[in-house]
């Protein structure tokens, strides 16, 4: 983690706020501005935990705050150490211990062995800006506190990071979310992954997701999500990508082309400015056309659909993703308008139309078709022409984007129903 001190700016200072907020020690409004009220609740954390009391961030004061961030901490068993006994001491429950120690027998804890103690917080932030480390971060919290996770890599992006996938479920019946293929709706990153830390937990409790059984979707089907589909162009919308890396120069120059896009809050594109939804073969060359006519013909902060179809490493994981497995449906979350998108020209899905009913009750957003300007080459279009299976693009909140993180209590209000609705659905 960054040294942060008085002065310092960012979405890690919003972390830091929205931290010791969450401890009582009232850093103020989390703002990404590391001012006086900032410091002091610094200083308070640090008297209280027994560290150095000088008011900046560095190593010892991000260990210190590492449990928080992550929601538990690794404890060393001594002799005489219970689950319940550590449930006391740590403020959590027996059974939230024992699920995330399933190779511990509770009856016979050996001495020196390491416990994982999930802390009684939520691990995935729903008040601050969204980026890269900080996803990679969560997931691996959550195996940590929910070990019946399943997650790996399913591709790269441009700079070559690793783009996460988590598997929720063992059933034969696969579905497929996915979020933020545009840059600056990357609050749907942060629906997809409250979405899976509270599946975790009502899969753990064997209580329901919405009004669905968690287990019984985790017996029956397989949910399969890449919360982040574009992590250079997210971290470049919230601040993580530095002004000093050539990648954010280049976005820059390319972004001065085009004065009346905001920078860097308009940048829908990957890092390159390729709009990674108008990147798939479905009518690509009429996407191609109708965007040309509006001026983008060349990398851009939107609406670029590259060279050629599938130009970008971060299509190709998508599509080779897709191929590797039988999704009985799939998910495309996007902001904004509070709209279900379901039909790709006239192909002919079963059941696609009554399936976006369902998802519009559920939800209080309307089933539509697509308007024509946005209805070519995009991931839902090129699921239904290549599988002939209900596809959705599920456009979230309402406003201008990037939604501010405000939305995120509405948008998950609204969208839990459809994530869960969606697992059950069966090819």
């Amino acid at each position: 983690m960054v040294l942060l001190k008085r002065g310092s700016k960012g979405p890690q200072v919003e972390l830091l706020q929205s931290i010791l907020n969450r401890l009582g020690y009232n850093s103020g409004n989390i703002d990404g501005i590391f001012g006086i009220r900032t410091e002091n609740a610094v200083r308070r954390f640090q008297n209280a935990v027994g560290i150095s009391v000088d008011g900046v961030v560095g190593d010892n004061t991000w260990a210190a705050l590492s449990p928080y961030i992550d929601g538990y901490t690794v404890h060393t068993a001594a002799l005489g150490d219970t689950f319940w006994l550590l449930a006391k001491k740590y403020g959590t429950t027996v059974s939230s211990i024992t699920v995330a120690n399933p190779d511990i027998d509770p009856q016979n804890i050996a001495v020196g062995s390491k416990i994982t103690v999930p802390l009684n917080i939520n691990v995935v932030p729903t008040d601050v800006s969204y980026g890269y480390g900080l996803l990679v971060r969560n997931i691996n919290a959550l195996k940590m506190r929910y070990p019946f996770l399943v997650h790996s890599t399913a591709g790269k992006s441009v700079m070559g990071k690793d783009i996460p996938y988590i598997r929720l479920g063992n059933g034969k019946n696969e579905v497929f979310y996915n979020a933020s293929h545009h840059a600056n709706e990357w609050i749907t990153s942060v629906l997809l992954m409250r979405f899976i830390e509270n599946f975790c937990k009502s899969y753990a409790e064997r209580s329901n997701i919405a009004d669905r059984s968690a287990v019984e979707i985790f017996e029956n089907s397989s949910i399969y999500i890449i919360p982040m589909v574009n992590p250079d162009g997210v971290d470049l919308v919230t601040g993580y990508l530095s002004e000093n890396t050539e990648e954010y120069r280049s976005a820059k120059a390319i972004a001065a082309k085009y004065p009346d896009i905001p920078f860097p809050s308009g940048w829908k594109a990957n890092i390159r400015g390729v709009d990674l939804n108008l990147n798939y073969p479905a009518e690509w060359d009429e996407a191609k056309r109708i965007k040309y006519d509006l001026g983008f013909t060349s990398p851009s902060p939107r609406d670029f659909v590259g060279d050629r179809p599938f130009s970008e490493p971060e299509t190709q994981m998508t599509g080779r993703f897709t191929k590797e497995h039988s999704f009985s449906l799939t998910l495309s979350y996007h902001t904004q308008g509070e709209i279900i998108f379901w039909k790709f020209l006239n192909y002919y899905v079963p059941n696609a139309y009554e399936i976006a009913l369902d998802f519009a009750e559920v939800s209080g957003y309307t089933a539509s078709l697509t308007p024509y300007e946005s209805g070519y080459a995009g991931y839902k279009d090129w699921f239904i022409q290549e599988y002939r299976k209900p596809g959705y693009t599920i456009e979230a909140g309402l406003g201008v984007n990037p939604l501010p993180i405000s939305q995120f209590s509405n948008i998950y209000r609204d969208n839990v129903g459809i994530l869960s609705h969606a697992a059950a659905v069966k090819g």
